[in-house]
């Protein structure tokens, strides 16, 4: 079984080329949501492996990535809607 990493998911979308509105409306899946949250709560309880303290700091750069992008993508969306 290949174990995908929690921010894989992310890239993914990204180099898809999303669309303003997709972006906005991109959540993570419930796996991956699970997996984030499993790395949390091990990493507050001290059993996060390096790989896995890396796999999640990578994950928080992206979210906080995804959302500058969905707030840029919002207020790219009221532009368009006040020019029509």
């Amino acid at each position: 079984m290949v174990t995908l990493r929690a921010y894989e998911e992310i890239i993914d979308f990204i180099t898809a080329g999303a669309s303003p509105q997709a972006i906005i409306a991109f959540q993570p899946s419930q796996k991956t949501k699970n997996r984030v949250a499993d790395l949390i709560y091990r990493e507050k309880t001290g059993s996060l492996s390096p790989d896995e303290k890396s796999e999640l700091d990578y994950y928080m750069q992206l979210e906080h990535l995804m959302r500058l992008a969905k707030a840029r993508a919002r207020r790219l969306a009221r532009r368009r809607m006040k020019k029509a």
